[in-house]
């Protein structure tokens, strides 16, 4: 098979396009090409009158590699790399135990997935419920202003990814393809094909509900189990290695391979193995507000005249702008056509976060806009100092909207007039249980406030009507990336003084999505069957 890259289409080109432009580019005849796939189709946007398709290919063809020597110069037309999977080992016969994975976010849940591939019969513990009770629980606070700590965004089947625009993209370097292996999974629990090849893949949250089910289906066909409403209160350590974990029932469970993929909200079970002596050490972070417009600007902006094309879908953005102060804002999780929803786990907290469908056709475009902050910032050098901050800043922004879970909220022209909103404009808040217009100049730090106030001007500038008077400010995003990063080695993925005890995905500090969780997932799974096979 040749790769081809960089073939340029019209938007709206014929069907028989592409495979005329195979042809015209390795100067063939049609018969001597036998089929093709797509292996990536994106746009160029540049120029908003000629919108193009950018693809590229995987062609089959009778002559390859007489092709591949006539442009060997061209590094648009090489062999199309293989990105099929293969398992590092298989569980041996004689298997005495097996791994325990704590915590099911895409991190957890490919490690129990490729474990169980490989015949290793994992046990994953999970906090929160199933995630058909946890969807429930969730619109219980979305609703009805009724919190279960235990089962939330944040916690449960899934993890947070769950309640996202649930985005299939990364830009972690993958020359394993582990991000294909992740893709292809999905697509066979139900995600669409177009996932494996489009440039930025997205779920929604309502199919990623039914993904979730047939993978936790297909790990317990395979040998595995999952418990619920099983809340891990101690890891066993004897002489730095790990023997298993205790239940808030009281429930030991013994393995020497512990998978502590937990997700960047469990702050109790942080500070747990802190107090067992397992290295944690403070990392940076981002906090801001979400925030909304008509998606109609976004897409005029973006596409032009082809705003609202079938094959375009709702328009996003990426915006970065750095500070007079030294500090950097940017978009965060920006949800095309999305909602603002309710993120909190912790009672008396208010956070927010973004969600969308895989249809993207709500009124609202919203992001978060954030500024990094780093261990500096912190009341404190305790290494879980970036927990205190973000209590701080959710408790004081659950009592500015009104101690009842309602948001603080403020339209944009008022907050760079520095002056209180009293009432809403064109842009009506998605977020549920509700927005209480007041003003958001104590929700964040002093210098967050001044970046955020330099940076929404100079946003306008990249997207006209950014900063539009009545766009929509709801505080706070908090839970941009976990607050600490648990260290591990390179090379086995155990914990630096903790052997047998291996941190992943977004929790410790190792991931920042769906897709980077779940690599790193697989990666630690293999590194765990490595070790349970004795390789």
């Amino acid at each position: 098979m040749l790769r081809l890259t960089e073939i340029r289409l019209p938007l709206d080109h014929s069907a028989d396009a592409l495979s005329e432009a195979i042809i015209k580019r390795l100067q063939i005849t049609p018969a001597e090409l036998r089929d093709f796939s797509i292996a990536r189709r994106g746009f160029d946007a540049r120029k908003k009158s000629a919108i193009l398709f950018v693809y590229s290919l995987d062609v089959d063809i009778a002559n390859e590699k007489s092709l591949l020597q006539k442009f060997s110069a061209d590094h648009n037309i090489k062999a199309s790399p293989n990105t099929e999977y293969t398992y590092v080992t298989h569980a041996p016969a004689d298997l005495k135990s097996r791994p325990i994975i704590i915590g099911t976010g895409p991190c957890g849940f490919m490690a129990g997935l490729i474990l169980a591939q490989m015949g290793f019969k994992p046990l994953i513990l999970e906090r929160g419920q199933e995630v058909r009770q946890r969807t429930k629980d969730t619109w219980a606070l979305w609703r009805n202003h009724k919190l279960n700590p235990e089962s939330n965004v944040q916690f449960g089947e899934g993890g947070a990814g769950t309640f996202s625009d649930g985005k299939l993209h990364t830009q972690t370097k993958d020359p394993r393809f582990l991000g294909m292996k992740v893709l292809r999974e999905f697509v066979r629990a139900g995600a669409p094909e177009e996932i494996l090849f489009v440039s930025k893949p997205h779920v929604g949250t309502f199919r990623l509900v039914g993904m979730v089910e047939k993978i936790r289906a297909e790990i317990i066909s395979l040998g595995g189990e999952f418990r619920f409403d099983s809340r891990v209160t101690d890891v066993n350590i004897v002489d730095n290695q790990v023997r298993g974990v205790t239940l808030a029932s009281g429930e030991k469970i013994e393995s020497d391979h512990v998978v502590f993929a937990i997700g960047h909200s469990a702050r109790d079970t942080f500070q747990m193995i802190y107090d067992k002596g397992v290295y944690v050490e403070a990392k940076p972070f981002s906090v801001g507000f979400r925030i909304e417009h008509p998606q109609s600007i976004i897409d005029q902006c973006r596409f032009g005249d082809f705003a609202g094309h079938p094959d375009l879908g709702a328009a996003d953005y990426k915006l970065v702008h750095h500070c007079k102060n030294g500090r950097s804002v940017y978009s965060f999780c920006m949800c095309p056509g999305g909602t603002v929803v309710a993120a909190t786990s912790e009672d008396g907290h208010v956070v927010t976060n973004g969600m969308s469908q895989y249809s993207r056709n709500e009124r609202n475009a919203n992001s978060g806009i954030v500024v990094g902050i780093t261990p500096e910032d912190f009341p404190s050098d305790h290494p879980l100092a970036g927990i205190d901050l973000q209590r701080q800043l959710e408790t004081h922004a659950f009592e500015l909207g009104g101690s009842n879970y309602d948001a603080p909220g403020q339209l944009l022209g008022d907050f760079l007039k520095n002056t209180p909103s009293t009432t809403l404009g064109s842009v009506q808040p998605s977020y549920t249980p509700g927005v209480h217009l007041t003003s958001l100049d104590s929700a964040l730090p002093d210098y967050a406030i001044q970046a955020i106030r330099e940076a929404l001007p100079a946003f306008n500038r990249k997207i006209k009507g950014f900063s539009m008077h009545d766009a929509v400010l709801t505080g706070v995003e908090t839970r941009t990336s976990s607050p600490v990063r648990i260290k591990r080695n390179r090379d086995d993925y155990q914990s630096i003084n903790t052997k047998g005890f291996y941190p992943g995905g977004e929790g410790a500090g190792y991931a920042g999505g769906i897709l980077s969780a779940a690599v790193d997932g697989i990666e630690i799974a293999e590194a765990v069957a490595l070790s349970m096979a004795g390789k």
